[in-house]
């Protein structure tokens, strides 16, 4: 499974992520529950697609 579609699944899933850090190259997701925001696991790549999917945002609640 590529970076982006664990990203979705865990999005379809209901989950929620935000940006904890975030290169020219690269970015660390927090993977957070949709019910109080408590972190689950973290993703960091460097994947056009997920960078794309990304883009500028900061969260997705």
């Amino acid at each position: 499974m590529d970076d982006l579609e664990r990203l979705r699944r865990w999005e379809d899933a209901g989950g929620h992520w935000r940006v904890l850090a975030r290169t020219p190259d690269a970015v660390t997701l927090a993977l957070t529950t949709c019910d109080g925001g408590e972190e689950m696991d973290r993703l960091t790549s460097g994947a056009p697609a997920l960078l794309a999917h990304v883009g500028e945002r900061d969260a997705r609640a």
